[in-house]
């Protein structure tokens, strides 16, 4: 993997899930940087035969239809056909690194993990509503007998991370880098991801990316709730980032509800 363009201290995330990945799935990978960009174009007159070369542009990607619509960069390709289970060749790797058991990915209740930035200090919830939104939840595990977590996912280990995602079936929370554990949650037919925003503002980050792996998204505006193909166009109001975001967590509960109930879905899956 070439990153002409970038230094090799630069390629690395703070929450360090990018060398973890990579070195999970790819663990024989190769990686060349600038630095060696540079010592190569040095060699004048020297040619360098691949097997096979994949480009990835990413000013390139930007300038096509998909990326107008959705500002996802990996949107281009997905316009090439591919099987639905494309992802599991990168998730399974990154499951058993973390120690994911096969009874993890099936647990004997519905799993509901609300990822909390309460104590993050940008984009909150009203204080108030994350505390109707978690005494609710905590009703609906009393009632039904789900599995109930509430986290603030960057104080768990990456391995822990992956691990309460692989067993989640609703994953709800503010737009925000915890969500990115989707990524390693099974898609089935009750699998949901809840999204709240400040009433007005949307990004498709984490919709674009759940309708890739096949898993369902909602949206939420305080009580109002939409999904693909009603879709909000994309936009980022004053309060988007802000601590005093209000959510109607009656409305995120019924929902949840309704994506576990039995009459709308199959239990088999």
């Amino acid at each position: 993997m070439s990153f002409p363009h970038v230094a090799a201290t630069k390629w690395r995330d703070y929450a360090s899930m990018n060398e973890f990945i990579l070195r999970g799935v790819f663990p024989s990978l190769v990686m060349e940087f600038s630095d060696t960009w540079a010592e190569r174009a040095a060699l004048k007159g020297k040619t360098f035969v691949y097997d096979r070369v994949v480009f990835s542009d990413r000013v390139a990607a930007m300038h096509g239809k998909q990326f107008a619509s959705t500002e996802r960069i990996a949107s281009e390709a997905f316009q090439v056909k591919a099987s639905a289970h494309w992802w599991s060749a990168i998730r399974m790797p990154i499951l058993e690194l973390s120690k994911v058991k096969k009874s993890d990915e099936k647990p004997v209740f519905p799993v509901i993990t609300y990822v909390s930035r309460q104590k993050w200090g940008r984009r909150m919830l009203r204080e108030e509503d994350h505390l109707r939104l978690v005494a609710g939840l905590q009703k609906l595990k009393e009632r039904h007998g789900y599995e109930l977590n509430i986290v603030e996912l960057d104080r768990l280990s990456r391995s822990d991370q992956i691990r309460l995602a692989a067993r989640t079936t609703i994953m709800c929370g503010i737009h925000g880098n915890g969500l990115t554990a989707l990524l390693w949650m099974k898609p089935t037919k009750r699998s949901t991801v809840i999204e709240f925003f400040f009433p007005g503002g949307f990004a498709q980050d984490y919709q674009w990316t759940a309708k890739a792996l096949g898993i369902a998204y909602f949206g939420v505006w305080n009580k109002h709730i939409f999904s693909d193909p009603n879709l909000p166009i994309h936009a980022y109001p004053e309060g988007f980032q802000g601590n005093n975001i209000p959510l109607d967590a009656y409305a995120v509960l019924k929902l949840i509800e309704r994506r576990l109930s039995v009459n709308e879905l199959d239990l088999e899956n």
